[in-house]
């Protein structure tokens, strides 16, 4: 029988970011900034955050009349200063996208067909929660799962723990930063949260494996990127593509998809053979040395060149450089890290190269979070489920979060009807036919629902096979839970709030959730009135002055990012088992685990096909801001990178359009070709999120083909769940 309390533990550790899923504000008017004019027009100017990404950036809304007038960044949020991307300026068009959901919607015809009749919010609820208390009745409320995304489902969690349900997945975890956190917990006692605590702006030298800075445009982190290579730190890129990052680099390192393992372990093998790791932070801070040490003796750069395809020399003289730079060597984490399914074992192989440097907890490297210490409200206890949770979090994936869950765990049991069954989902806030792989699975399962409610801002594919749908207000329009970045070098509190009254009939989250809850009887979830009465609660410990927060939209805290700046109260350094650094994991070997990382061959592609990778664009967002019309100027579909002497092979010209195939025969729309001499011959590279199947988005409709139609194929990561979604491969087929 495994260790719950081991297990318990590790995840109690391991959340770096608080979540406040518990408590929500209520209405209220927003504090503007001081007015100003233009013209004749008095502008107020609004203070919140952004939610063209996740990332949050800082914004201030300028509004006439009822109207937003224009977005800019806000100078006085502490992590972002003022500065804005693309994505957050076109924030507008969002707010007033012509297809937007604007009323609920009941299905009345077949599922698919996306046939619906308007209904009011009252009738809308009330069916909501009739057949909530249905299906309680009927299966049990574990039969009910939410898949989230974002942080305006929060109240909608509270809302479903206090119903009674456990069975919650969002794709941050299974598809995308899982991994990392994971990896990183194993080895230093907690993860990384958002934003990654990654020492850019201060390091000697950055190593970026797969993580492409300057496409995804975090802007705080583009900026400290930017700033950090501007003091001369120099820069070393893994990828098999010639990314913006690797156009920067000191040393790209295109190296054969799926064997990073591989050269993480090569690097340990100099930093330790060679002498050159940082003996006194590992002789005070880590144990499993010696263990490490011999386990590596094998892991040469000459055995890896043979595996990796990168010359043995340049191996070498990475590692050496690294150590040159120790402990000032900012390896990033990534985000997006579900790839291959060894996924935990490669963050932690990047872990422990980090530990060897000595990086953790130092300037330069990765810092150290920061709590910051909030009020709450006291809310009764939820109910204990009765049954195991359906996703498979603690039994087949022993690791996987039971905050964010695993989304594909839920789906199989949909289809499956293992290890009970799950009769309605709630998708707020995901696109669950673009954010999960194996999309013909995941039509399954709907298909074996009893219900299903899409609660969204446009009309995504997903709305479709809905039963119900209610339309959610933007960002721009309402309250949200407020951000508590512990994670920032400087930690701070950052508030959400209406710049407008929501358009159309759409409401805020906060709102869909209590007022279910007054139907459902569950009216003590949700004690708050006012967003002032919830706010200063929450800020109360802090000293915060409500005024100042809702003007200036953030307000920072003193952090302590160093090893060297810790106090007392802020806890063990490293909340492992061992309360040190775990080179070597004992829980992965009492979970039946390698606790060392070793290097697994993967599946090549066939003759005749490529490795399908993918990665996001500076002017986009997922699959959610194709319908933007400002966004759509700047980039109305995406391309296939193949490499010019494939293309020469295939007969292909520059721009021509074509169709991919997969392994499993699936087809693409067409896509245009983009040749290059900056991707490797064996992998074909397009941007994600286009190709939209949703007749109602009138600008993103069949532009461009959609990378997650073709992933038809995951390996899953055993320890935690994750789906590695780069084993999938395609051909191209001209037309």
């Amino acid at each position: 029988m495994r260790d719950k309390f081991t297990r318990r533990e590790f995840f109690r550790r391991s959340t770096v970011a608080g979540t406040l899923a518990t408590v929500s504000p209520s209405a209220g008017s927003a504090k503007p900034h001081p007015p100003g004019w233009r013209g004749d027009t008095r502008v107020a100017t609004i203070a919140t955050n952004c939610e063209m990404c996740f990332w949050r950036c800082g914004v201030l809304a300028e509004v006439a009349n009822g109207k937003v007038l224009k977005l800019e960044g806000n100078p006085d949020h502490p992590l972002t200063h003022g500065r804005l991307c693309a994505r957050g300026n076109a924030g507008p068009k969002l707010l007033y996208d012509p297809d937007r959901l604007k009323y609920p919607m009941l299905r009345v015809g077949e599922r698919g067909q996306g046939r619906f009749k308007r209904i009011s919010w009252d009738e809308a609820l009330d069916f909501l929660a009739e057949r909530l208390a249905e299906l309680k009745q009927k299966y049990g409320p574990e039969s009910v799962a939410i898949f989230p995304h974002g942080v305006a489902p929060a109240f909608f969690l509270t809302l479903m723990r206090a119903y009674g349900t456990h069975n919650m997945a969002e794709p941050a975890f299974a598809q995308c930063r899982g991994p990392r956190e994971v990896g990183y917990a194993l080895t230093f006692g907690q993860g990384l949260g958002s934003p990654e605590p990654v020492d850019l702006e201060e390091t000697k030298l950055m190593v970026l494996i797969g993580t492409h800075i300057g496409e995804n445009i975090f802007t705080s982190q583009i900026t400290a990127f930017a700033e950090g290579l501007s003091r001369g730190a120099k820069l070393i890129v893994v990828d098999p593509r010639f990314s913006t990052a690797a156009a920067k680099a000191d040393w790209w390192l295109p190296i054969r998809p799926g064997t990073d393992i591989a050269l993480l372990l090569a690097w340990m093998h100099v930093l330790i053979g060679e002498d050159l790791y940082d003996k006194e932070y590992i002789s005070k801070y880590a144990q499993g040395f010696t263990e490490l040490a011999a386990h590596l003796k094998e892991f040469t750069p000459e055995w890896a060149e043979a595996i990796t395809e990168l010359p043995a020399a340049k191996i070498r003289a990475t590692a050496r450089a690294m150590a040159a730079a120790k402990p000032a060597v900012a390896l990033h984490p990534g985000r997006h890290t579900t790839w291959y399914g060894n996924d935990t074992q490669r963050a932690r192989a990047m872990a422990i190269v980090t530990a060897l440097l000595g990086s953790w907890g130092r300037k330069g490297g990765i810092f150290l979070p920061t709590e910051i210490k909030t009020g709450k409200f006291a809310l009764p206890a939820f109910p204990q489920p009765k049954r195991e949770r359906a996703d498979g979090a603690g039994t087949r994936y022993p690791l996987a979060s039971e905050e964010q869950g695993v989304t594909n765990g839920l789906v199989d049991a949909t289809v499956t009807g293992q290890p009970y069954p799950i009769k309605a989902w709630i998708v707020y806030g995901q696109n669950v036919l673009e954010s999960i792989p194996q999309r013909p699975r995941t039509l399954e399962a709907i298909s074996k629902l009893d219900l299903m409610v899409v609660v969204d801002v446009l009309p995504m594919e997903q709305i479709y096979y809905a039963d119900l749908v209610l339309p959610e207000a933007t960002y721009l329009e309402r309250f949200d839970m407020p951000q508590i970045a512990q994670s920032a070098k400087q930690p701070y509190i950052a508030i959400r709030q209406p710049s407008i009254k929501p358009l159309y009939e759409s409401k805020p989250g906060w709102w869909i959730a209590q007022q279910m809850a007054h139907r459902m009887g569950l009216e003590a979830y949700f004690p708050w009135k006012t967003p002032e009465e919830y706010l200063e609660t929450l800020v109360r410990p802090l000293g915060v002055n409500m005024d100042v927060l809702l003007t200036k939209g953030a307000v920072a805290f003193p952090g302590r990012p160093y090893i060297s700046d810790r106090l007392p109260e802020d806890g063990p350094l490293f909340p492992t088992q061992s309360g040190k650094i775990e080179l070597y994991s004992p829980l992965l070997k009492q979970l039946g685990f390698d606790p060392l990382p070793r290097y697994t061959p993967i599946e090549e592609p066939p003759v005749g096909y490529f490795r399908l990778i993918y990665g996001r664009a500076p002017v986009h967002s997922f699959a959610r801001s194709q319908n933007n019309a400002w966004l759509d100027a700047l980039m109305d579909e995406n391309v296939a990178w193949i490499n010019e002497d494939a293309a020469r092979d295939l007969r292909l010209s520059e721009g021509q359009k074509v169709i991919l195939e997969n392994q499993d025969g699936v087809r693409s729309l067409p896509i245009r070709v983009s040749i290059t001499k900056g991707i490797r011959r064996d992998c074909l590279y397009m941007v994600h999120g286009f190709g939209h199947e949703s007749r109602r988005l009138r600008l993103a409709y069949h532009r461009g083909a959609s990378d997650t139609g073709l992933m038809t194929r995951v390996k899953v990561d055993p320890i935690m769940g994750g789906t590695g979604l780069r084993v999938n491969f395609v051909k191209v087929v001209t037309v």
